[in-house]
């Protein structure tokens, strides 16, 4: 097992060259969760992710042969950008294999650090099989993105630093993909504060942990919000660490990390990936359990895309009520679409779309359906708006 002078022998290596990140109290997500929340900004790191701590050790401790075959690695994300970013601050020539179907933003980012970008297979899977070959007929250096001891000690200086600046925490809570965050920040926060209880999630569709400190699970799997830790089964040596000294593994739902997403951003003023709002999720979704608690939240990375993000904002809205879809049976005679706008004007609310059918969905050649998306203060303003508009017109929620 990794031990705390390798992850402290990391931070020596790496400083300078890896961003020290902020560590912060956010009082929004405190009030919001009882908990009091601290929060460690990975999402600030030049890549966006803590991925480039583990990376940067792993690649400063090649010996000048390996620097000379270059580097492979296989990532649809934020480890393919940490390895192209510091094996160009090294000279090293790097390869980076990438699912067909990749975000192209992210193929552009991962290339814009000087890396080879080779898309390839129809999933990750296809694209490690393809990764292994090509290492293997051009010699190169394969960097794992978790499963690898120096990584494990890169990702570990997260929690370093966390506790140096943070002060006594109660709780860690860490995302879970292929567990090389979780063990390297479990073993960090042993040595420096015993007491600490050290928390696992993972989102219902990868949960292989679901059952922990029972054995691992085989996972649905599926599309999720959470693809940084989009993971099947975790590392071996990161799982050897979790089982040590790890307390708690908790799960949490799609909705719960949309939900943590918004909170982040509307509360904590950060942007924050599936995976890095995890956390979160996990303490908003077990509050009782967290109240009055000191608790560390590292946002493990803020890569989410952008139209990915806008959707979660407007999803979240529209389930706490500030978002208000109405469909009305109005008459079909002019100077009514202006008394509908006065009405949710004089009420306070803010039209954001209209959509006025008269030729299919009315029930009557003389009338037709309008549908009015309207944003509301809170569900109780919403309600308000919705009781003045039916006092003149038939109006049901959409």
């Amino acid at each position: 097992m990794i031990t705390f002078e390798d992850i402290t022998a990391a931070a020596q290596r790496i400083r300078g060259h890896v961003l020290r990140t902020p560590t912060i109290p956010s009082h929004s997500l405190s009030l919001a969760t009882g908990a009091d929340i601290t929060l460690k900004l990975e999402n600030l790191q030049a890549v966006g992710s803590f991925k480039e701590r583990g990376a940067a050790n792993r690649l400063a401790l090649l010996t000048p042969e390996e620097r000379e075959r270059g580097v492979i690695a296989v990532s649809a994300g934020n480890h393919a950008q940490g390895v192209a970013r510091h094996a160009s601050l090294l000279g090293i020539d790097a390869v980076i294999v990438m699912p067909r179907f990749t975000p192209a933003s992210k193929v552009t980012r991962t290339a814009s650090w000087g890396a080879r970008v080779v898309l390839e297979g129809n999933n990750f899977t296809e694209a490690s099989l393809f990764a292994r070959d090509l290492q293997q007929r051009e010699g190169r250096v394969f960097i794992p993105p978790y499963d690898d001891d120096a990584v494990m000690a890169g990702q570990g200086t997260c929690a370093l630093e966390m506790l140096e600046d943070a002060g006594p925490l109660d709780a860690l809570v860490v995302p879970i993909g292929g567990g090389g965050l979780l063990s390297g920040c479990a073993v960090a926060a042993r040595a420096m504060r015993p007491e600490v209880e050290l928390i696992g999630v993972q989102v219902e569709s990868f949960s292989s942990l679901a059952e922990f400190p029972g054995p691992e699970i085989m996972p649905p799997g599926g599309a999720t919000i959470a693809e940084g830790i989009a993971v099947m089964q975790i590392g071996r040596r990161p799982y050897e660490v979790i089982q040590q000294l790890v307390s708690q593994v908790l799960v949490v739902s799609e909705r719960e990390v949309e939900n943590a997403i918004t909170l982040m951003s509307e509360g904590a003023k950060q942007v924050a990936e599936g995976a890095g709002a995890a956390g979160l999720a996990a303490v908003m979704s077990h509050s009782s359990q967290f109240k009055d608690k000191r608790v560390g939240l590292p946002v493990s990375g803020g890569n989410i895309d952008t139209r990915i993000l806008a959707n979660t904002l407007l999803r979240a809205m529209l389930r706490d009520g500030r978002l208000l879809r109405l469909v009305m049976e109005i008459p079909d005679r002019p100077g009514v679409l202006a008394d509908i706008s006065r009405i949710i004007g004089e009420a306070g609310g803010n039209i954001i779309e209209v959509s006025h059918q008269r030729l299919f969905a009315a029930p009557s050649v003389q009338a037709a359906e309008l549908e009015v998306m309207i944003e509301a203060r809170d569900p109780q303003h919403a309600e308000q708006i919705t009781e003045a508009l039916r006092e003149h017109y038939v109006v049901r929620r959409a």
